[in-house]
């Protein structure tokens, strides 16, 4: 089988965790991008003195550094630059590794999404680059279940496990000119945008059940679900229904108790479990925690 060479463009843990892998395993690596704070990523091709290119890849300078390498495979994990068509165009297989079962879910932090909208399974697909987001033909796909314990962080522990074997069967595949390509439904194709930490306001107006996928999706280590009162911000992990009764005229987001700490949303009370952050001697039973967007 006559193994073809590879440009890894790759940010994050993730992205260091599987430049590490593909090095290890003997894939012909010729050169690494990243940006300037994926420090595990620079640290290691440094050690290995791996070419390696810190910055925006569409630069004249990040053109120049990829035009010095004449490999045929792009394969992108965890990168945060979507590269322009000069630069996947001139690979053979300009290959991404998306953290979602594609079409669904396409864009940013996708297991975060899912877990929000209470689907009950991801995945990981592996697919060609073209010019939209995550829009290029399929390659292979890998199904990961959502339970109803899962966090974001616990998802992408289940990633970090099946990138590996994602990465070495699409590489087979190309390696052994078997690669067959699947062209994406667009008509049924979702889209989802970055998600940045002021995004994480809990709306006590939602069901229990939505703020109970909210604070999953977004529990530590990310930056988490929270509500403020009094200037006071709770960062939320952990939350449990509770079978406390309640009168509907109450306000969502009162607090029935503080020890438990429970609080009344529309169709239920929840119990806060763990928070990260706050001041429980500020707070008296009948205050009403702020709901996003009110």
């Amino acid at each position: 089988m006559n193994q073809k060479s590879i440009v890894v463009f790759a940010s994050g843990d993730l992205g260091a965790k599987l430049l590490h892998y593909v090095v290890k395993s003997g894939y012909k690596v010729k050169a690494v991008l990243t940006n300037k704070h994926s420090t595990a990523i620079i640290d290691f091709t440094k050690k290995i003195k791996l070419p390696i290119f810190i910055g925006n890849p569409n630069s004249d300078t990040g053109i120049g550094f990829i035009k010095n390498f004449n490999s045929e495979i792009m394969l992108s994990v965890n990168y945060i630059f979507l590269v322009k068509t000069n630069i996947f165009g001139s690979f053979d297989f300009p290959i991404n590794i998306h953290g979602s079962l594609l079409p669904k879910y396409r864009g940013r932090t996708p297991h975060i999404w899912a877990i929000i909208n209470n689907e009950k399974e991801t995945g990981i697909t592996s697919h060609f680059i073209n010019e939209g987001c995550d829009e290029g033909d399929i390659i292979f796909q890998k199904t990961v279940p959502i339970g109803v314990f899962d966090t974001g962080a616990s998802i992408l522990v289940k990633f970090e496990r099946l990138y590996p074997t994602i990465i070495d069967k699409t590489l087979h595949l190309v390696d052994s000119g078997k690669l067959h390509k699947t062209k994406q439904n667009h008509s049924v194709a979702t889209f989802f945008g970055k998600r940045v930490p002021e995004d994480g306001e809990i709306n006590w107006n939602w069901q229990k059940e939505q703020i109970y996928n909210w604070v999953r999706a977004l529990a530590y280590p990310y930056p988490g679900a929270f509500s403020t009162i009094n200037n006071i911000k709770f960062i939320i992990d952990q939350i449990e229904f509770d079978q406390m009764g309640f009168n509907y005229t109450m306000k969502n987001g009162l607090i029935l108790s503080l020890e438990p700490f429970l609080i009344k949303t529309p169709n239920g009370v929840i119990k806060i479990v763990k928070y990260r952050e706050g001041n429980m001697n500020e707070l008296k039973i009948g205050d009403i925690l702020r709901s996003k967007l009110c």
